[in-house]
Order: structure tokens, then C-alpha cells, then sequence
């Protein structure tokens, strides 16, 4: 009975372990179209992490530096508005100093001024985003041409071997969904950061030009 036992073990340990999954050799079953779609899935992952810490930092908004330039400019001390400014590595502060450096010109010199560079801002955060938007167009079509692939070898192992069993249509098949599947996740991946990051920069953008109507409005204050 004790015998008996051991065998019953041993048999559902040798079924768990066959039915284990190693899903590195499985996702390599999808062909060759596989390894340039794990290649821009790692090309994504980088431009979505590098593009999100480098926008998150550059968005930030220094409200002591912006009651300080507001206190200068209405005691008419711009000297002081421009040196804070460029002590301060950030977007809206080269903006800003912009707007500074040409106050006594009209109105429409200053905006004109702050609008070139929030634009020139707005493009270095943008910068290798449509390499992200490439991607999410690419890898769903890879994914495609994997899966004609996997047809084309079907058909061509059964045409070479004579044979058809469920092993040769199975090797095909794999091919053709595995490659598909991975080639979706990667474009809705790369899709997601693309977007995602898109929001944060008009998020950025909207707060940019509140704090630009604020500028404008601190210029027709009275000097005190």
C-alpha cells in the first residue's frame, strides 16, 4: 500500500512538471519575427521610462521662485528676476526669463518671445516620442507577418513531408499566434506609453500658460 502511495506521487509529480511551462522556449516557438519584437519591446520600455522621469522632472513648477519673480518685478527689480531665473534649471524659468529680458518692449514682443520658447520646451519633451508611436504602428504588423509566416510553414512541411499529423500543424501554429500575440502586447504597450506621456506634456502645458497669464498680469500691476 505504502508502495502504492509513493507511485501515485511520483506519477502526479511527473504530470505537474510536464505540464509546467517554460515560457521562454515557448515565446522562441514564434519563429525569427519574434527576436525584432522583443528588441522594440525593450526600445519602448527604455523611451517610455527615460521620457517619463525626464518629463516629470522638467514639468515641475517652482512656486516659491515664481512669488519671488513676483515680488522683484513689482518693485521693479528685473535684475534680480533675471538672475533668479537662470539659477533655475527648469523650463518655466527659462520661459519666464524670456519674458524678463524684454519687459519695456510692447506687449505682443514679450508674448511672441515666451511663446518660442515654450514651444522649444514642448519639443525637447517631445523628443523621441515618435519613436514610440513608430513602434506601436510596427510590432502589431511584425506580429502579422508572423503569423503569414507560420501559415507558409504549414503548408510547406506538409507539401515537403507528405504528412499530415497534428505535430506539423501544431509547429505552424505556434509560430502564427505566438508571434501575433507578442506583437500586439508590445504595439498596446508602446500605444500606451505614447499616449500616456502625450498627457503629461499638455498636462505641463496647460500649467505653463496659467503661469504665463499670471506673468502677463504681474507686468500691468503697478510698480510699488
Amino acid at each position: 500500500m505504502f508502495e502504492t502511495i509513493l507511485l501515485q506521487v511520483d506519477s502526479t509529480a511527473t504530470a505537474a512538471s510536464a505540464q509546467s511551462i517554460n515560457y521562454l522556449s515557448l515565446l522562441l516557438k514564434g519563429g525569427f519575427v519574434v527576436y525584432p519584437i522583443l528588441f522594440l519591446l525593450f526600445v519602448a520600455i527604455f523611451y517610455i521610462i527615460e521620457r517619463y522621469l525626464f518629463i516629470k522632472g522638467a514639468s515641475n513648477i517652482d512656486f516659491g521662485l515664481l512669488r519671488s519673480l513676483k515680488d522683484s518685478i513689482l518693485r521693479g527689480d528685473i535684475a534680480t528676476a533675471r538672475t533668479l531665473c537662470k539659477s533655475t534649471n527648469l523650463p518655466i524659468a527659462r520661459i519666464l526669463e524670456k519674458g524678463i529680458s524684454r519687459i519695456g518692449r510692447p506687449v505682443k514682443d514679450i508674448e511672441s518671445a515666451m511663446e518660442i520658447q515654450s514651444n522649444l520646451e514642448i519639443s525637447k519633451m517631445e523628443k523621441n516620442m515618435g519613436y514610440l508611436g513608430l513602434i506601436a504602428g510596427i510590432a502589431p504588423i511584425l506580429g502579422f507577418i508572423g503569423t503569414i509566416s507560420g501559415i507558409i510553414r504549414i503548408f510547406y512541411d506538409i507539401a515537403a513531408t507528405g504528412n499530415f499529423t497534428i505535430e506539423i500543424i501544431a509547429n505552424g501554429l505556434y509560430e502564427k499566434m505566438i508571434s501575433s500575440f507578442t506583437g500586439l502586447v508590445v504595439g498596446v504597450i508602446a500605444y500606451i506609453g505614447y499616449h500616456g506621456i502625450n498627457m503629461m506634456i499638455d498636462k505641463f502645458g496647460i500649467h505653463l500658460q496659467a503661469t504665463v497669464m499670471d506673468f502677463l498680469d504681474t507686468l500691468n500691476e503697478p510698480v510699488r
